[in-house]
């Protein structure tokens, strides 16, 4: 019974590293061409599979949390074994979205085809954040209550939304999402809020009282409704709510904790 929740980690593991394998294996052509001759980018189809992937992978992540208190089967090699699946699945698997995309965006450039190694290195920015994250999080016992700059599933799921946000093309924001300066921004907010030590509010639930869990019933009503009306372009939405609730509620609920 206590390897379960173990069990539960490493199919974390196995998710992420096949989104891994999905982003990087396109299968299709990164361009084509227009009648005029000009390069125009394609979104490779197994980058979408990629971010379904990472999506399982999260709630994976959820279910052996809640696996290993229900067998009582908490121990320190399971959150050890916990934080090196998620560095893959929620680190290193986004950062090659981000990896993707940047050469996306470059192809329709004059010698995009051959761009520089260093135009694309910021995307492993996102996955070494992550790593910090994890590792100060690992050694923090302070963060029962709420955390310190934010989880990395979350940022983590910010970035497999994106290919699903470009293959519906919600609100035409493709031409923003696939412009280089947009994923570098991208990149080093998400990276910095990872690294950061804001205060953020955990979501979870000690009881189902209104008064004490007001905040989060609250971005759960608007995860749900924006969900039936943005789809996938809900995620970022989502998680830039939790992000301003979170700046006012959790120092208040740290310290009515401590």
């Amino acid at each position: 019974m206590k390897q379960i929740p173990n069990m539960f980690t490493l199919l974390n593991l196995v998710f992420g590293s096949m989104a891994i394998i999905l982003i990087l294996q396109t299968g299709e052509s990164l361009v084509t061409t227009n009648e005029d001759g000009t390069w125009v980018a394609q979104l490779p189809e197994k980058i979408w599979w990629g971010s379904i992937c990472i999506a399982i992978a999260a709630v994976v992540d959820f279910l052996d949390g809640f696996v290993a208190r229900l067998f009582k089967a908490s121990s320190e090699l399971g959150a050890q074994l916990d934080s090196l699946a998620d560095v893959v699945s929620f680190g290193v698997a986004p950062g090659m979205i981000f990896y993707q995309l940047l050469r996306i965006t470059f192809i329709g450039t004059e010698s995009g085809l051959d761009v520089s190694v260093w135009a694309l290195a910021p995307a492993l920015i996102f996955p070494c954040a992550g790593a910090y994250r994890l590792a100060r999080f690992n050694v923090d016992k302070t963060q029962a209550y709420g955390f310190k700059g934010v989880p990395i599933p979350a940022a983590g799921l910010v970035v497999a939304s994106l290919p699903l946000i470009l293959l519906y093309n919600y609100f035409d924001l493709n031409n923003i999402l696939l412009n280089k300066w947009t994923l570098y921004a991208m990149i080093i907010v998400l990276s910095w809020l990872m690294v950061s030590t804001l205060p953020l509010m955990a979501l979870k639930f000690k009881s189902f009282s209104l008064k004490d869990n007001f905040s989060k019933f609250l971005l759960l009503i608007i995860a749900v409704v924006a969900g039936i009306f943005l789809k996938w372009l809900a995620v970022p939405v989502v998680f830039i709510v939790y992000v301003i609730i979170s700046l006012f509620v959790a120092k208040k609920e740290a310290a009515a904790h401590a």
